[in-house]
């Protein structure tokens, strides 16, 4: 099995669209899916207008999901609430991820999309010290797939959630920079 990336352009835009509005998708995103949604989303980004990078992560050439990955200080609404749980060095980075096809999911490949793109940071941001992913508790797939990924619970507390029937309690991973 072999997990590659490509930066999400224009042309992936139904297929992000396809993917966020399934369910397993949805309850965690809480994403609108139509066209104008997903380019307003995602098209910056895809246009470089953003700081922000968004992948298609791949299965053997094959699209199955997205991964985006960001340097936090460069996102004061996410960085606020986050560092008044945990210290938030300057170049720290976070991803985020979604499996889009739900047969894709439940056999590994979360870990293994997220841990090849944390590798990918390392020589991608040289200045980035590590990465740290926030969840809500209460999507344990995500968190477990963290774990399996190398990442460590390094705090928890209350994040107001994107989807108001969870409870606002998050769990914070992080996993460091390996030392040459």
């Amino acid at each position: 099995m072999t997990i590659t990336f490509r930066r999400v352009e224009t042309l992936d835009f139904p297929l992000l669209g396809k993917w966020l509005e399934q369910p397993h998708v949805y309850r965690w995103w809480q994403h609108e899916s139509t066209a104008e949604a997903v380019e307003r989303d995602f098209g910056p980004t895809a246009r470089g207008e953003e700081p922000a990078e968004d992948f298609v992560a791949l299965l053997n050439g094959e699209p199955v999901g997205i991964i985006q990955r960001c340097r936090i200080h460069d996102y004061a609404e996410d960085l606020g609430p986050l560092s008044a749980l945990v210290e938030v060095p300057a170049e720290a980075m976070t991803v985020d991820y979604f499996i889009g096809d739900l047969t894709q999911t439940g056999q590994g490949l979360g870990p293994q999309i997220i841990s090849s793109m944390i590798a990918r940071t390392w020589d991608d941001h040289p200045a980035a010290t590590c990465v740290i992913v926030t969840v809500v508790a209460a999507n344990r797939n995500s968190w477990r797939a963290l774990e399996k990924a190398g990442l460590h619970r390094v705090a928890e507390g209350a994040i107001a959630p994107e989807n108001p029937i969870d409870p606002p309690l998050h769990y914070i991973y992080r996993v460091d920079r390996p030392h040459a």
